[in-house]
């Protein structure tokens, strides 16, 4: 019982010990920790004690761990979530104070835009785990995700003009809290869950996700986001020429194969063209 004793103690240290030291000797803990398994990347916003804010280091660990082997076929999906009762608080206010130069205001903006527009561009699905409270920029990081699934005591709010800021998201002109029940109506959120089923539901969408065929995923969520700055004919016009161009790659036609002998389809997953 001892021996048994001593050897859970020296494996639960190994591995506190191996936690810390992922952030070096001497080093803060890294303000985003990136898992991936199963095809499911998980970043997590990994910074409680400043309610997760949207500082110039975090967008860029944000960033970095949603390029990190993005083209490789074991990624499927990633999932945005949070450690604490806050998921994203937006902006560090103060980053944003006279004490720093306009240089560094526009650096943390600029920041923002392309990890907002970033997460649109990639090749995967995008779904934000929201379980707290999501206010400004965090309001933004919750709308740019391709899906967004909250618990019943997740809030978001859009309070920049109470503090003399605009604030670039839904309900613009309103410093005001957003109903759970309103931010689904308005699609800020896919789908309002109870906290206790939010991983469950969250891993069943990811889960469904990875069913699919990478490439015909990523052609249809950047198919999607083009056509949505188009007026309807041009939009009707591109889409048409994509569906053509999606029944030539090699999954475009796996998947109708297996639809007609009636079997699971065998993905690629890569942009080659049936031969």
């Amino acid at each position: 019982m001892a021996a048994a004793a001593l050897w859970r103690l020296r494996r639960t240290s190994t591995a506190a010990f191996s936690s810390a030291a992922a952030a070096g000797p001497g080093r803060p803990a890294k303000l985003t920790v990136r898992r991936q398994e199963e095809g499911v990347r998980n970043i997590i916003l990994n910074n409680p004690r400043r309610r997760n804010a949207l500082s110039l280091s975090m967008l860029q660990s944000l960033r970095e761990d949603l390029l990190h082997d993005v083209k490789s076929k074991d990624l499927r999906v990633i999932v945005v979530s949070a450690e604490g009762p806050v998921f994203c608080s937006g902006h560090d206010l103060k980053e944003l104070s006279s004490e720093d130069d306009v240089k560094h205001h526009s650096q943390v903006f600029e920041m923002c835009a392309e990890v907002m527009t970033l997460i649109q561009k990639l090749p995967v699905p995008v779904i934000a785990k929201v379980n707290g409270l999501a206010t400004a920029a965090g309001c933004q990081l919750v709308a740019s995700c391709d899906i967004a699934v909250a618990s019943e005591k997740s809030q978001f709010a859009t309070p920049g003009v109470n503090i003399g800021l605009f604030c670039s998201t839904p309900a613009v002109a309103l410093g005001r809290s957003l109903p759970r029940k309103e931010a689904l109506m308005h699609g800020l959120v896919s789908k309002v869950v109870p906290e206790d089923k939010l991983e469950e539901e969250t891993m069943k969408i990811s889960q469904k996700i990875c069913e699919s065929s990478k490439s015909v995923l990523a052609l249809g969520k950047a198919t999607f986001y083009r056509q949505m700055a188009q007026d309807l004919d041009t939009a009707y016009k591109m889409t048409t020429q994509v569906m053509v161009d999606n029944l030539t790659l090699r999954d475009g036609q796996e998947g109708i194969e297996a639809f007609i002998q009636k079997r699971k389809p065998v993905w690629s997953h890569s942009q080659d063209e049936k031969k």
